[in-house]
């Protein structure tokens, strides 16, 4: 057997000088198709959301600049003049003190009516709502689950759907056009219940609760010592979800209330708004205008005075 000796192997053929050649132990970059690789959305870049955002926020403020400068007006300014533009004179302390005082100053009446239907049914509904979230939660009961589908329910309906129902039920206890008919609707939130029911499964652990039983905590105690402060932040987000809805409640007040001392501030302005537009009382439509500033004021002022509560609950999660 003859053996190939290395002269009668074949040189390599030579490699174009315009040909780069790959440097040893290096990999050559794997090539992309053009089609795939594709420049990011327009909507979706720094512009594109920064943009969306300012429209955001100016579709927000331009209904309150508007109702704002319109309060500064007279009425003939408020008539004659642009809406977005100043008056010959700025009148708001003239229509503030107008609006306290017209009908016998009414309008603090439907005020406090407002803070009693929103603030203390928002409080109620918020204490209940956790306590029940978490009893969902964390507590084993027969029929559970089949409880909380009928609380998903709820959710899924419309409140001005449940308006005439209510108004039949409280037809039937004696509860229409009295204070109370409209306030216990308020103390019943679905969505409360399901958002306390997710924020306790996130924030409080189990084997705190354990702990806690071992210790020999009750469960009433364990619920309002250790696992309330836990999920103190969805508290305060279900508070501020359910003040809002109540003291923007219009129609179940219109179906329930006949009487104006117990009307709110949303009933009462319509009422104003009505008699501008049936009776001829332009007065009244000024007086709707500077209400529905005044009434703007206590939901501004809640959400700052509680906003950091409600972001160290958004942000809770984000850091372990």
């Amino acid at each position: 057997m003859t053996e190939t000796s290395a002269l009668d192997t074949p040189a390599p053929a030579p490699t174009p000088a315009h040909v780069s050649q790959p440097s040893p132990g290096r990999r050559p970059a794997p090539r992309r198709h053009k089609s795939l690789v594709r420049s990011p959305s327009v909507l979706l870049s720094r512009a594109g959301v920064t943009a969306m955002l300012g429209l955001a926020t100016l579709y927000t403020l331009l209904p309150l600049t508007w109702l704002l400068l319109s309060s500064t007006k007279s009425r003939e300014d408020l008539f004659g003049t642009n809406g977005f533009a100043l008056g010959d004179e700025i009148h708001l302390a003239g229509n503030l003190g107008h609006l306290f005082s017209a009908d016998g100053g009414v309008y603090v009446r439907w005020l406090v009516n407002t803070v009693l239907y929103a603030g203390v049914g928002a409080l109620l509904a918020a204490v209940f709502g956790v306590a029940a979230g978490y009893a969902f939660d964390k507590l084993a009961f027969p029929g559970k689950e089949r409880l909380f589908a009928l609380v998903l329910l709820g959710v899924m309906v419309p409140g001005t759907a449940m308006a005439i129902p209510l108004y039949l039920l409280a037809a039937e206890a004696g509860l229409v056009n009295t204070f109370w008919g409209v306030f216990l609707p308020g103390l019943v939130f679905p969505f409360g219940v399901y958002l306390a029911r997710v924020f306790s499964a996130s924030y409080v652990p189990d084997e705190v609760l354990e702990a806690a039983r071992m210790d020999g905590a009750g469960e009433f105690r364990t619920f309002c010592r250790i696992a309330f402060p836990m999920i103190a932040p969805g508290f305060v987000t279900i508070f501020l979800f359910q003040f809002t809805q109540i003291w923007n409640s219009f129609f179940l007040p219109l179906v329930m209330l006949s009487d104006q001392d117990l009307y709110p501030v949303n009933l009462g302005l319509y009422v104003w708004y009505s008699s501008a537009l049936s009776q001829g009382h332009p007065e009244d439509y000024l007086l709707a205008v500077v209400g529905s500033l005044v009434s703007v004021a206590p939901l501004i002022a809640v959400f700052l005075m509680l906003q950091r509560f409600w972001k160290s609950g958004m942000t809770a999660g984000a850091v372990k």
